[in-house]
């Protein structure tokens, strides 16, 4: 193996339209895709961008989650919160402003809808509402589903999108059930507290959780005390990216006639690939080795951002922070931790 030329992932500049103020400390950012990509930013409700934010000194690349519904929204939304000592979402608070562009990677994440469901459940917490709103719209719009909204936060004052969800609720009527948790009144959320909010799940009910990883465990425990089993309990999992996911890294070369290497098609943005991919080096690595400009993010295992689908074969992951039980039963499988270990493969990237 040699080293091959570095590659970046592909980076567009998105233009700011509007900066919508949703609560004191969190704000809506409104963007313009580039008109000679709008194919690129075909995106699921869940899914999120990844921004490279002109925070202080450095850029700092993060993960915010799209509030647009595809398909409903003409343009994309990403919603930040403030948190405390986040140097990206204070400065996009403070400084975001219309007519200024922002450089993004193309909408990426595991976090979907499923599609054999019975009623959506989605409990929140705080800006946990982002995904979960692209979500609800989703259901409510595209098809003949009822939804459940449990919904948590700190006060009155923060909770973001009050006005949009009473106006859902409005138009919805009885197909939209939303509960809201406020700690300054209920104090913090528990399992037997959430559980009384919750409705007994019904053959095909799945759950979708986004929040504060505490948070998430009691909902979890919740969620189970109805009786709606571990497998139907999808959870959004954001890690703070700790590498600059725009830069350019160097990538290895593999050699065709490699003895270690076994055989794999891999089927990316319409064309297929006939690879050739050693036992000791990840998918990812090899694709761009190859100049296969193969979707990714963090190279960390906790994004989704190169998430594919295993069709035939077996691989083992080195880290995996984000696929749930369901998705890895269903073939998920990330491409910057898998390894081969059977000597035909075939893998989608259809996410």
């Amino acid at each position: 193996m040699t080293t091959h030329a570095s590659t970046a992932p592909s980076a567009y500049a998105l233009e700011v339209l509007e900066v919508i103020a949703e609560t004191p400390d969190a704000v809506s950012i409104v963007f313009a895709a580039p008109h000679d990509a709008r194919a690129d930013f075909a995106y699921k409700s869940g899914q999120f961008l990844t921004l490279r934010v002109p925070a202080g000194t450095d850029s700092v690349s993060r993960c915010y989650s799209l509030s647009s519904a595809p398909g409903l929204d003409e343009h994309l939304k990403v919603t930040v919160k403030r948190t405390s000592g986040g140097h990206a979402s204070n400065w996009l608070c403070d400084n975001a402003r219309a007519g200024m562009t922002l450089e993004s990677l193309r909408p990426a994440g595991a976090f979907t809808m499923r599609d054999t469901m019975a009623v959506p459940v989605f409990v929140a917490a705080g800006s946990g509402i982002t995904p979960i709103m692209s979500m609800i719209r989703t259901v409510l719009s595209h098809s003949v589903q009822n939804a459940v909204l449990v919904y948590a936060n700190r006060d009155r004052e923060s909770v973001i999108f009050d006005a949009e969800l009473a106006a859902l609720q409005s138009k919805y009527g009885s197909r939209l059930a939303i509960v809201h948790w406020i700690e300054a009144e209920d104090g913090l959320p528990t399992p037997d507290g959430l559980r009384a909010l919750l409705p007994t799940p019904v053959p095909g009910t799945a759950a979708y959780l986004c929040g504060p990883a505490p948070f998430m465990d009691v909902a979890a425990a919740a969620l189970g005390d109805t009786g709606l089993a571990r497998e139907n309990i999808h959870r959004e999992v954001f890690v703070s990216l700790s590498t600059d996911a725009f830069a350019a890294t160097p990538v290895v070369a593999t050699a065709p006639t490699d003895p270690d290497a076994v055989s794999a098609t891999v089927e990316l943005e319409g064309d297929t690939h006939q690879i050739s991919w050693p036992k000791t080096q990840v998918l990812l690595d090899v694709l761009l080795g190859l100049g296969i400009d193969a979707p990714y993010v963090c190279r960390e295992g906790n994004c989704g951002g190169c998430s594919y689908t295993l069709r035939e074969g077996e691989v083992t992951m080195q880290v995996n922070d984000i696929l749930d039980d369901h998705e890895i039963r269903h073939g998920v499988r990330l491409a910057c931790q898998s390894l081969p270990q059977s000597d035909t493969l075939t893998i989608v990237f259809d996410r």
